[in-house]
């Protein structure tokens, strides 16, 4: 007879703790065919992994006055676990703003959940110091620390020319494939807090594996032919 599978058993522990909790082990234990030992041995991992958390409850079984009975309960992260459908939410309602207020109405609200997002990054134009390249490179630097708060990964790399505001994770991949509206305020704000032009140069909504922001940093001057021209 083949031994059970960690995973799975795991699975059935956190489905009767997430069902019924908080709940005892040896509830859990006669749920899934184990004892209340072995059950008591996944718990010590759930709890360590922060997807359940112990709570003392009365005794539903006895009425004595002794010590509660220790029970779980599922923890915001297990419930995690079991997935979401904020995708879909987050398509339908974009979709009902589209019909009812047009691109207008999408572009509005793009750029509105990017001003909130980035608003401890500063204030719009904070970079515009006359070329000052370590204001600029700060202001990314902080940029990119506040995206990382929500969970975009981002970094600030030095290149030849200038540096880029790097996000390695897309948490709204998946709906901004199919609004590029997001994208696209995401870097017109980011450009507002640098004060300057910067260069979009690849997402992940496009299917790259990261998303890119260049921001140059050496001034370009026309030839004397353009000058002359002007």
């Amino acid at each position: 007879m083949a031994a059970p599978d960690t995973n799975d058993t795991r699975h059935q522990i956190l489905l009767h703790v997430l069902t019924h909790g908080p709940v005892r082990a040896s509830e859990i234990g006669d749920a899934v065919g184990l004892s209340a030992a072995g059950v008591r041995r996944h718990l010590d991992c759930i709890v360590a992994d922060g997807l359940a958390e112990t709570v003392d409850a009365p005794d539903r079984h006895t009425r004595s006055r002794g010590r509660p009975a220790r029970r779980y309960r599922l923890t915001d992260a297990g419930r995690a676990t079991f997935g979401h459908d904020y995708d879909t939410l987050a398509r339908l309602a974009l979709h009902a703003l589209r019909e009812a207020g047009g691109e207008e109405a999408v572009e509005e609200f793009a750029s509105r959940r990017v001003r909130s997002m980035l608003a401890a990054a500063g204030d719009p134009g904070d970079g515009r110091t006359g070329g000052d390249t370590g204001t600029v490179v700060a202001t990314a630097s902080r940029i990119a620390d506040v995206l990382s708060g929500h969970g975009y990964a981002a970094t600030v790399d030095h290149t030849a020319g200038g540096v880029q505001i790097c996000r390695h994770h897309c948490p709204i991949q998946e709906v901004a494939h199919e609004f590029p509206e997001l994208c696209a305020a995401e870097h017109r704000v980011v450009a507002e807090l640098l004060g300057q032009h910067t260069q979009p140069l690849a997402t992940i909504a496009d299917g790259n594996g990261i998303c890119t922001t260049h921001i140059p940093l050496t001034t370009i001057h026309p030839s004397p032919e353009k000058e002359s021209e002007q």
